[in-house]
């Protein structure tokens, strides 16, 4: 992955935590937590992930805490192409037989 790719990442985390950093530490911290859980794609997370495990250097101390709280990401669940790369053709559900 760019670099360029994991500093976006750092730049959307760390925008999350400044909406959160208004309330309460023990409200912030799971608030981020649970946006980046609900809101970013698997592929993200696991990239965030390993980001944080090599020091998460460009993190906000109330997102690196946030990023801990997190269950891994279960990677073999994840889709190795980015879902405009391989998109799914016609199947029946999509265009329903006259």
């Amino acid at each position: 992955m760019s670099a360029n790719t994991m500093e976006r990442l750092v730049y959307m985390a760390n925008q999350i935590g400044k909406f959160f950093e208004a309330q309460k530490h023990d409200r912030a911290v799971p608030g981020i937590a649970k946006h980046i859980k609900d809101f970013w794609d698997p592929r993200m997370r696991a990239r965030i992930e390993d980001h944080l495990a090599a020091g998460g250097e460009g993190l906000s101390p109330l997102v690196f805490e946030a990023l801990k709280t997190l269950p891994p990401v279960k990677r073999d669940s994840i889709p190795t192409a980015h879902p405009t790369e391989n998109p799914p053709g016609p199947t029946s559900a999509h265009h329903p037989a006259h």
